[in-house]
Order: structure tokens, then sequence, then C-alpha cells
């Protein structure tokens, strides 16, 4: 078909006089807002006092991004890299990645022609002549031919649909990185109180079999004569309340070793043959940099979300505005259409058809304005989410900063603690078997020892998780996981 269509000359210059004309208007800024990012005020530096290891150095990105390392434990690091790939939240979040992706290439499409191809082959009859005396007449038609047509976006209503598409997509690869920087936390915090209620059953273990000793001390003095039934009793019934912590504690840790199992997307109970072995409970690293206020909101997955989705909502003004002005097209056809199939490539059979077309709403009783007025109500509400957020991060990591640095006070004084209890129980101990105090006293003893020690393997398991929180809050544990695992 490449001689299809003999256009006269002056044609062709109006037809590249309305294309150069169309390419002119069509790169004319676009009816809307032009979006700026906001600029919060935020402090210079962090209102808590950073002490115990936290410092207001620079945060270095690299090890940010995996901040679990800086625990020293192996299967922690194993842990989460499994999460990384098989999890099956993150899994959703990487396929609203790619659900997103094509949804821009979709209003993306819009600023291009479009070109129809069709053709068909059709029998009509006719029933009568016009003296309504001759049989019905059959005859056939065939047809085929190209329709193409394009929306010049004179006023930037296709742009700024693009332009919200792109911020949608953006968003949305946010929100991905967000589930990453919540997965890494999420696998860490079970962890450590799997370790944690590990840590709890040694103690517990730890201080029943010194009270089944305690226990058969009484007897044999009881069978001496030198002690009585109240004080057996009383060392038996301490011995089985210690005892009876042993299940609460067990079924703790198996809840918390099936939820990593989860958490790695696997089966609950594939874990508990990897986390039988009893391992310490990892140890923060000595010093901690926590950067200043604005570093740590450009890093957060959320508030990035945050910012492009009133991006996006900021085009979607410019969306609705552009309804206020004409729509101009061009639009074109070219085929063959015969009644003889013989006939159909003929000269004769060929058509075509060129031209431009202009719609405008000029009576919508308001309807486009107050669209306008929604959508503007709607970024306000986005900007308003955008202050919100960024105002909840600022507190999250203010109340990470002094959950840290005063639980670690509170181990150091548990620590002093339990020493002092290890002293006490060992004394009352040694005073009763001389028959010096009676049994009360090794009682009392022995259960704030217990007490203290269990406080302990806690505020261990606190520390560490309060750091965790903290890096969470930072924004940590996103970029290198988006590296190794982008969505496709």
């Amino acid at each position: 078909m490449n001689n299809l269509i003999h256009y006269p000359t002056n044609r062709w210059l109006r037809a590249i006089a309305i294309l150069s004309l169309v390419g002119l208007v069509a790169g004319c800024a676009a009816v809307g807002p032009d979006y700026v990012a906001p600029q919060p005020p935020l402090p210079d530096d962090w209102q808590t006092q950073l002490e115990d290891g936290l410092r207001a150095e620079p945060v270095d990105s690299a090890q940010l991004a995996r901040w679990w390392e800086t625990l020293g434990d192996s299967l922690l690091t194993d842990l989460i890299n499994k999460a990384m790939t098989a999890n099956p939240d993150l899994k959703q979040a990487l396929a609203r990645v790619r659900q997103s992706r094509a949804s821009r290439a979709m209003t993306g499409a819009d600023r291009f022609p479009s070109l129809d191809v069709g053709g068909s082959v059709t029998t009509n009859r006719v029933s009568r002549d016009s003296s309504n005396t001759a049989s019905g007449v059959e005859r056939d038609w065939y047809e085929a031919g190209f329709d193409a047509g394009w929306e010049i976006d004179v006023f930037g209503g296709v742009r700024r649909s693009v332009e919200a598409a792109d911020a949608d997509l953006q968003a949305v690869q946010a929100d991905l990185d967000n589930v990453r920087v919540t997965l890494a936390a999420e696998v860490a915090r079970n962890y450590i109180e799997a370790r944690t209620y590990q840590y709890r059953l040694d103690v517990a273990l730890a201080n029943i079999r010194a009270q089944e000793e305690t226990v058969d001390l009484i007897e044999s003095r009881f069978e001496a004569g030198l002690s009585n039934e109240l004080d057996i009793q009383q060392a038996r019934y301490n011995l089985e309340d210690t005892r009876s912590q042993l299940p609460t504690l067990r079924s703790g840790l198996a809840a918390a070793k099936n939820r990593l199992a989860v958490l790695a997307g696997q089966t609950p109970g594939s874990l508990h043959g990897k986390l039988e072995a009893r391992q310490p409970i990892p140890v923060p690293p000595l010093t901690v940099a926590v950067g200043v206020p604005a570093n740590a909101l450009r890093r957060r997955p959320d508030i990035r979300s945050a910012e492009r989705q009133l991006a996006a909502q900021s085009a979607r003004i410019g969306v609705a505005t552009a309804d206020l002005y004409p729509k101009f097209q061009l639009l074109g056809t070219i085929g063959l259409e015969s009644i003889q199939s013989g006939d159909f490539f003929d000269k004769a059979s060929r058509f075509w058809s060129l031209g431009p077309s202009v719609s405008w709403r000029i009576f919508d009783a308001g309807a486009i304005r107050r669209n306008i007025e929604v959508q503007n109500a709607i970024q306000e509400q986005y900007l308003a989410a955008y202050e919100g957020a960024v105002l909840g991060a600022l507190e999250e990591v203010e109340n990470a900063l002094t959950t840290y640095a005063e639980e670690q006070v509170r181990r150091s004084h548990l620590k002093q603690a339990v020493a002092a209890a290890q002293s006490a129980a060992d004394l009352a101990q040694d005073r009763y078997a001389a028959g010096l105090v009676d049994f009360s006293n090794v009682l009392d003893a022995q259960r704030s020892l217990l007490s203290f020690q269990d406080a302990l393997a806690q505020s261990e398991g606190t520390v560490t998780t309060n750091l965790i929180t903290l890096y969470k809050t930072l924004g940590g544990g996103w970029e290198q996981s988006s590296n190794t695992g982008q969505a496709s």
C-alpha cells in the first residue's frame, strides 16, 4: 500500500503545518500547581542527651544498611537474609511495585498516538426496491483500514497524569523499602526474644538446682533433728514455684522460634533445630552513630512515601484543572472498501480522511470546579499526613534514644543487685547451716536472687532490642536489601 494515497501538495503542507503547531502548543506549560517539596522546620540536634555509646556523628550508610551485622551473630544475619527473599509480606510489596510500574506505563501511553486496524465482510439484503415491486437484492461489502487518533496535550492534563503516576510509583517503591526496614527489625527482635527466653530458662534451671540442694540439706537436718517440718515445706513450695515458671518460658521460646520461621517464609517449627543450641544474647557495639534529625528523615522510607504521595496528589490537581479547557485531537483514517472482492485493491476503492477535532465542555453545573476543590482538599490531607509523619518520626527516634540509654543504666543497677543478692543467698545458706538464722532468711534470699537474675536476663535482651528499634527509627535496613532484591 505504498501508493495508497496521493496527497495534493497543498494538503501535505497543511498537514505539516498542523503537526508543527501541535508540537509547539503541546510543549506549553501544564495547568495546575507546579509541585515544590515541603521543607518542614527541623531541629539541628536531638533533644535527648546522647550518652552510653550514642554519638551525634555522621552515620555510615553502608553500616546502617546492614546494621544487624554489628551484633556479630551469623545466624541472625542468615535469618534476615532469608526473610528478605522469602517473606510473604515482602512478596506482596514487590507485586505492588510491579503493579504500579505497569500502571505508570499505561498512563504514559496516553502521550502517544493510537493506531487501530480492522476489516470486515458483510452481506446486506434490501427487501424491496423504491417502487416496492422488485424482489430483495443481496450485496456484499468489503472494508479494511487503519484508524489513528492523537489527543494533543495542549494544557498538560496527560503530562500531569504521568507526573502523578511517576510519584505513585516512587511512593510504592518507598513502601517496599519500609517493609524491608520493618522486616529486618522484626526478625532481629524475635531472635533476641528467643535468646532471652533461653537465658531466662538457664537462670531458672540454675536456681532450681540450687533450691533442690537446699531441700536436700533441710531434709538431712530434719532427719538429724536440727530442722522442722515447716522449713521443709517452705523449701519445697519455693522449689515448685520456680519449677512452675519453666512451662511459661518454654512456650514463649517456642512462640518466638515459630514467629521467626514465619518471618523467614518457612513453616512454624522449621527453625527449632537451628535455634536449639543455647547462644548468648548479641551484645550491642560500644558506640552508635545517630547523626542529626535531617539525615534520619531523609533515610526513612515512610517519610519518602508520604512526600511522594503528596507530590502525586499535587499533579492530580493539574489533571482536574485541565478539564476546564478544550481538548484537541488529530484524527486520521485510511483504508479500502468495495462491493466486489475483485475490485478491493483497485485505486477507486481507496479512501482516507485526516483532520483535527476539538471538544469543550461548556456547561456541567460546576462539576469540574467542584472536582478541583476536591483534589485540593485531598492534597491538604496528604500535606497534613506528611507533616504528621515527620513529627511522628522525630518522636520515635527521640524515644528510641532515651529508652536505649536508660535501659543500659537499669541493666547496670540490676547487675549490682544480682551480685548483692548472690552474696546474700550464700550468706543466708551458710548461716542457716550453722544454725544462726531461721530458714525464712534463706527463702527470702533465694527468691530475691531469682527475681533479680530474671530481671537482668530480660534487661540484657531489652538493651539489644532497644538498639534494634533505634536502627529501625533511623531508617536502616533497606538500601542493601533493595539492591539484592529489586522488583522485576
